[in-house]
């Protein structure tokens, strides 16, 4: 067993495991044997599977942004609290 890994690091492979559903086992398999050729199709595929799993990238000011948008901005809002002693409580 070693040895043959010792022989797919040479050849720039590495054997891993993965859990996944039952009827994606072929759909997976024949993935990672397209990957591991050294084609230009597998690098269009690592390419469209790669943008297709990064997802939107996260902006920073989202939240901001969100809060300038809200249709309170400038709703001149009292915000203010008032201050007392609290209410009577009989214990």
């Amino acid at each position: 067993m070693r040895n043959y890994r010792s022989r797919l690091g040479e050849r720039g492979l590495a054997r891993f495991e993965v859990l996944g559903r039952d009827t994606d086992r072929e759909l997976i398999r024949s993935l990672a044997r397209r990957l591991a050729e050294d084609t230009p199709e597998a690098q269009e595929l690592r390419a469209s599977v790669g943008r297709s799993m990064a997802g939107s990238p996260s902006r920073q000011g989202g939240i901001l942004a969100a809060l300038r948008r809200s249709p309170l901005v400038g709703a001149d809002l009292d915000l203010e609290r008032s201050r007392g002693d609290g209410r009577a409580i009989d214990l």
